[in-house]
């Protein structure tokens, strides 16, 4: 239990962190990764590297500091940290590490005139406060998905049954579990983590889940990006056959039950789980289903020949396909162009319910096309691939 004064200390520091939370957080992966190597695989290099990771945790500490009178305020940020959290397998053994860097940071960045012991022992005892919030419920989480028919705690291990180009950027695997046993049926939108050993070194990462679930097998479908250790092992050298270890489904961004019209937009790779939506959807039953896919080119867009399949079998369904180069603008369902608020209101049904997801540039202009046309803030529903930001 914090007491007032350590209280009234966290309140203070919000100035600080609104001026120089980044630079402490990146000095706090600095220390972390350094002295403790063996955390490193639950950290994705490339946004240490970017600066998204340390700029996703100095928003979170500053939205903890302001919150830390009423931690209901957070809204769903918590969720989010405890899902991420899950699909990694973060465990209660790596809250220590956490907690001593982050306070070694707090000094070293800050310097002892303003980090007293005072403060130190304030953000202490902030640190395990919420450490001790998320530690419970990741401790439900994971027995929870253990107890689930087709469930499983840990690493399990999944054949790659196929491989499937999508797309020039975009393959798709299949994986049947090794055990043969069924596979928990998982909420559409969800993603899943895989862990890996690449030149000797184990990484992990979380893929989104871009089919509905059927309890007997699993679809991920990773687009190559430039650089990408991961993204590339798996396009180049996973091969049908290969087993792979595969933590449980995770997630809080999932489709919610109901009736009013589902508008699903996406970007790039954001196409993965609004598949899963979208299958889930039309098998339920006859809602509107309006998809809003955005890409590059004909190259680059992904499940082209499902999409139009859907569109045959389903009247309920509609697709609407952006693309920045190669389309006439007008002709059939395929339009050239970017995110426009003209066509959003051509496509999007009074009362939609619409999930999106993509690039963070293209998520902005969605959220405020969707505001100007009037969507309440309870149906606008969205996630980011890797850590969390703002929109506004």
């Amino acid at each position: 239990m914090m007491s007032p004064e350590q209280i009234s200390i966290i309140q203070a520091t919000v100035p600080i962190l609104e001026t120089g939370g980044e630079a402490l957080t990146s000095h706090f992966y600095k220390i972390m990764l350094s002295d403790h190597p063996e955390v490193r695989s639950l950290f994705n290099q490339a946004h240490q590297q970017q600066g998204t990771q340390a700029r996703a945790l100095a928003n979170a500490i500053l939205r903890y500091a302001r919150c830390i009178n009423n931690l209901g305020a957070m809204g769903n940020l918590p969720a989010q940290i405890i899902q991420k959290h899950v699909a990694l397998q973060i465990l209660p053994e790596h809250y220590p590490i956490v907690g001593t860097c982050l306070l070694r940071a707090i000094r070293e960045v800050l310097g002892v005139e303003v980090a007293t012991d005072a403060v130190i022992d304030a953000w202490g005892a902030a640190y395990w406060q919420l450490a001790n919030i998320l530690i419970a419920a990741e401790t439900g989480e994971y027995e929870k998905l253990a107890s689930a028919p087709g469930g499983w705690r840990g690493a399990r291990q999944f054949k790659v049954a196929a491989k499937q180009p999508e797309s020039s950027e975009i393959t798709s695997f299949y994986l049947d579990p090794l055990d043969g046993a069924a596979v928990i049926r998982y909420q559409p939108g969800q993603y899943l983590g895989l862990k890996l050993l690449i030149d000797g070194q184990e990484v992990r990462r979380n893929y989104s889940l871009s089919q509905h679930a059927d309890g007997r097998s699993l679809r991920i479908s990773v687009k190559r990006e430039a650089g990408g250790i991961v993204s590339n092992y798996l396009h180049d050298q996973v091969a049908i056959g290969q087993v792979l270890e595969v933590f449980p489904p995770a997630g809080e961004f999932v489709l919610k039950a109901g009736t009013e019209p589902l508008v699903l937009i996406s970007g790039g790779v954001g196409i993965t789980p609004t598949l899963a939506m979208s299958e889930a959807a039309l098998l339920a039953g006859e809602r509107e289903v309006v998809f809003i896919h955005y890409a590059r080119n004909a190259e680059v867009q992904a499940f082209s020949a499902t999409l139009s399949q859907w569109e045959r079998e389903h009247p309920q369904f509609r697709k609407h396909i952006v693309l920045e180069e190669g389309a006439t603008d007008g002709i059939g369902d395929v339009v050239c162009g970017r995110p426009s608020l003209e066509h959003l209101k051509h496509w999007i049904p009074a009362q939609s319910h619409a999930y999106f997801l993509g690039p963070k540039p293209f998520m902005r202009a969605i959220h405020q096309a969707l505001i100007a046309l009037g969507l309440p803030e309870e149906h606008r529903h969205y996630e980011f691939f890797g850590p969390a930001e703002a929109l506004q």
